[in-house]
């Protein structure tokens, strides 16, 4: 299997990574921080890995995803599977307060993914298979007050992945949905810790179990899905008065 990791050096595309090394993969991984690269190479070389390459890049730098999505392929040929798995979660205090923070956080989470999702769709539309994943969040279900800004941006390319699953599905490729909940990593170390809170290794694991499957959306854990269809199911008259 040869996949592409974009925001490899993240925590559940480390966690997710590492599963697919002790199946003999063929890696090509994108982060921003080369020493992070460098280390996570030799991490999943020794945990059976047949072949990492890497590149080093700042992925809101849009105008760079093509040449990037070309060298992955270049460097490992045909993708089976090619992951997107970063972004960040900014104050919601701050994005009320400060436009250019809410807009700098939607660049980061939203457009920078649609971006980046339409260079990889071009070259899967070639190929006429495989499957092109990429991690949302359970807060793009619905606008709730504590993390509105951050569930937009989520909520946008949810919507985004939701019409490209409907072009590439004749072309052979699957287009999946990730949509993990509250997971314990450097993104939420300032978050008080709750029974909630997975670690990367168990949202990892429902993340593979789920590309195996092929699945359209995932729910990371599983039990996330039920989480949010009764936050969805909640009434706008009540639910405007809710400050979770």
């Amino acid at each position: 299997m040869k996949l592409v990791i974009f925001g490899a050096t993240s925590a559940i595309a480390i966690a997710v990574a590492r599963l697919y090394a002790k199946r003999g993969a063929t890696f090509h991984l994108v982060a921003r921080n080369s020493e992070r690269l460098d280390a996570l190479k030799k991490d999943l070389l020794v945990r059976g890995a047949t072949a990492v390459t890497t590149a080093f890049a700042d992925l809101t730098d849009i105008r760079n995803h093509a040449s990037l999505v070309a060298d992955a392929r270049e460097r490992i040929g045909d993708i089976d599977l090619a992951l997107s798995c970063y972004g960040d979660l900014p104050s919601q205090s701050d994005c009320e307060g400060d436009v250019e923070t809410l807009l700098q956080s939607f660049a980061v989470n939203a457009t920078s993914a649609l971006a980046l999702l339409t260079e990889l769709a071009k070259v899967f539309e070639a190929q006429k298979k495989g499957q092109l994943a990429v991690i949302t969040s359970v807060a793009g279900d619905r606008g709730r007050r504590s993390n509105y800004a951050y569930g937009a941006s989520k909520a946008a390319v949810s919507t985004f992945v939701e019409g490209l699953r409907g072009r590439l599905h004749s072309r052979g490729v699957s287009v999946i949905d990730i949509r993990p909940g509250l997971v314990d990593t450097p993104m939420t170390a300032h978050l008080p810790k709750g029974p909630l809170f997975s670690s990367p290794e168990k949202v990892a694991n429902r993340i593979v179990h789920g590309i195996d499957k092929n699945r359209s959306l995932i729910y990371a854990p599983g039990y996330w899905r039920w989480v949010m269809l009764a936050v969805r199911l909640i009434p706008t008259r009540l639910f405007r008065h809710l400050k979770f």
